[in-house]
Formats: structure tokens, sequence, C-alpha cells
């Protein structure tokens, strides 16, 4: 047995899934840490690009990622300490620092015209933020089929209030509080976030999450010599060979400030700085003697949140919330379907291959970091054959 509680026997059949993928050229490089009552684990293989001075420098628990949507959890966790010190309430409207959301309209119909619209019920709060029942998110369409679809889609990422003023001139897909809609909620609560504390975004998360919690390679962009720990994304090209592409560049998007500081997807962090995030969660909302949030403000953020009738309606297809709910900014597990995660875990993925769960019941935090962004089907058994090796591990 290894430290921890882990099967050192077993803990080898997760390696192996990771040089499979690496081997077979899914990704370049991947890292995973697993820790477990107060143990860390890690397996590191490949390198940080299939080509250039990447192909040559190893993966590690320093190197820097793209995170995609497991920022929410972290942006849901600045939210939390502005409800904390009283800055914002969880049931106050959230009109006053967010003017451009205030009387908002809902469409009559979520497929119809972007004119035929009937006033909102209620106005939005900073809980219809955090759970992602603010009445507008993500809808996935053909281009041309659904007019709020397409609309939605030509935002862009301007400045931060611009952004907001486009997002509040469209009507609400459905009505405050209704269903559970993705991903823009957590770009909303971003702009609210750096309105609420008179700074930018970015430096509120360092404020405020990063700088106590340790997470020195945090941030919405990467500069100066951490660069070379950048690793390359890729992306499936199904038009031609079928073989990764690259899909961001560490001269790319991210090697530079960006304008709109998307909690969204946008942060970079490492395997280490996210263990540091997951570690103080699974305290309480302590890390190394750091108290950043409150116990009962973890308990909230990792409790499901969804009713039953607003996951009837919600999900990417059906079915979705059968086995899990919604906290703030990430997921919750409410059944055992397969040998893990354990009821009341909580985490998220992202869109570049990075992944995170905290496991309560078997006090373990598992983080997957690669860089490449969704594969559709191949993605599917990999992500199941990783789970299963690591909870077959677990050998006390």
């Amino acid at each position: 047995m290894t430290a921890g509680g882990f099967s050192s026997k077993r803990l080898a059949r997760v390696r192996e899934l990771l040089e499979r993928r690496v081997e077979a050229g899914f990704v370049p490089g991947v890292v995973a840490v697993l820790a477990r009552h107060g143990e860390v684990h890690v397996e590191a293989t490949g390198h940080l690009a299939f080509e250039g001075a990447g192909s040559q420098t190893p993966m590690a628990r320093d190197t820097i990622c793209r995170l995609g949507s497991m920022s929410k959890p972290i942006v849901a966790a600045c939210a939390m300490t502005l409800v904390e010190d009283c800055t914002l309430r969880l049931d106050d409207p959230v009109d006053d620092l967010l003017p451009e959301l205030a009387g908002m309209t809902v469409l009559a119909s979520p497929h119809g015209p972007l004119e035929d619209t009937v006033p909102a019920k209620r106005p939005i709060t900073l809980r219809d933020l955090l759970t992602y029942t603010l009445g507008t998110g993500m809808v996935p369409a053909e281009p041309g089929t659904v007019p709020i679809a397409d609309a939605l889609d030509t935002l862009g990422q301007p400045s931060p209030d611009e952004w907001i003023r486009r997002l509040g001139a469209l009507p609400l897909v459905h009505q405050p509080g209704e269903r559970w809609m993705y991903d823009t909620a957590a770009n909303v609560t971003g702009v609210l976030i750096a309105r609420a504390t008179g700074m930018s975004f970015g430096d509120a998360l360092r404020e405020r999450i990063c700088g106590p919690l340790g997470m020195t390679d945090t941030a919405f962009s990467v500069g100066g010599e951490s660069i070379d720990r950048l690793a390359t994304a890729y992306e499936l090209d199904d038009a031609a060979t079928g073989e990764p592409v690259v899909e961001d560049a560490p001269d790319g998007r991210w090697s530079r400030p960006r304008s709109f500081e998307s909690g969204g997807g946008g942060l970079v962090s490492t395997a280490d700085d996210y263990l540091a995030f997951a570690s103080a969660l699974l305290a309480g909302g302590t890390r190394h003697g750091e108290r950043v949030l409150s116990r009962p403000s973890v308990t909230l953020m990792t409790t499901d949140h969804l009713t039953p009738a607003q996951k009837a309606v919600s999900g990417f297809w059906p079915g979705y919330f059968d086995a899990m709910g919604w906290g703030f900014g990430m997921s919750v597990r409410t059944h055992r379907t397969h040998l893990g995660p354990s009821v009341g875990s909580y985490g998220w993925p992202g869109y570049y291959g990075t992944a995170w769960y905290n496991d309560p019941a078997e006090d373990m935090t598992a983080i997957f970091m690669m860089q490449r962004a969704h594969a559709g089907d191949q993605s599917l058994p990999m992500w199941h054959d990783l789970w299963t090796a690591v909870y077959q591990a677990i050998d006390d």
C-alpha cells in the first residue's frame, strides 16, 4: 500500500492508462494528481507539445494548462467571499451593480423570434448566477435555426462593460429560476465581482482566492519566463487527417492580457495550484492555516441546489441530471452509478481536457491536466476508465 491508502499495484493502472493515451498520440502529455489523507500521489507522462521546444519539456505538476470550465468553481468561491463580507447577498437582485440586466424581457418561445417577449417575472439574483438559473446561457443549435442561439454566439468578448450591455440587450431564454443553463452565468458573475470590488476581475481573484492560497500560476494570461511551462493546446482536425492540430500555442491567446477576463473558462493554472484550491474546499475552507472561506460557505457551494422540476427540463440531453445536481459553479454527485465518484462528490471538467473532483467520503481529490479540446466520443471511454482506475486503487 502507498501513502494515502492507495494500492501501489493498482495505482500503476492509472499510469498505464495515461501512457496509453500519450503513446496513441491523443495528447502529447498528461498529469494526474491524487491526494488522500494528506498524502499526494503524482503521475506525469509525455511532454508539453508534439512539436518544437515543448516536445522536449516533460509534463509536470507545475506545467501551466488552460483550465476551460474548471475556472467556474474558482469564480463561485470568489463570489462567496463577497457574500461573507456582506458586500453581496445571495438573494438580492443584482440590478444595482448590473443595471444592464434590470427589467429583463423573456422569450415567449425559446426558439421564437427575439421580438416576441414577455416581462421577466422577477429580478435576477446572485443565487441565480451561482446556480446557473438566471434564464440565459448556452443554447446548442445549428446556425440559423434558433434566433437566440445566433444572437448569443455573436456577443464576442469585448470589454466587460460592453459584453454585459450586449447581453442585457437580448431577451432571456427562460424566466429566472426556471431552469439550469450552462456557461453564461459564470461570465456575468465575473463582471459582478469586478464592479462589487472596484477592481479588475483578475485582481479580485488574486486578492481573495489565489493570493491567500499561494496559487501563483493561476491567472488569465501567462507571461515572462513562465511561458516556457505553458503546454500547447490541440484540437481534432476532423476535416483532414483526424490528427490533433494546434488550437492555441504558447505564443497564442493566453500569452498576453485579455480584454475580457472570462469566468466561464479563461483561467490558466497548474495541478499544484488547483490542488491548493481543491484541498481548501475539502478542508472546509482552509489551507495551511489560511482560511479563505467559511465552512458554511463551502457546504453551500457543494450542495445540490436544483429542484426536481428544474432538473426535468435542464441539461444537454435527457437524463443529464439523473445522477448529479448543481451547487455553486460545479456539479454535485447525487447517485453513485459506477465505482466512483461517491455521492456528495463535487467538481467539474474543462474544455481542454482538465478535470477535478473532490470526494469527501474518501477524503480524496483527483485532478487531471491535459490540453486537447473536446474530442467527442473519443474522450468518454478515457474518462470512464480513469475514474474506474482511481477508485479501484483505494485500498483501506
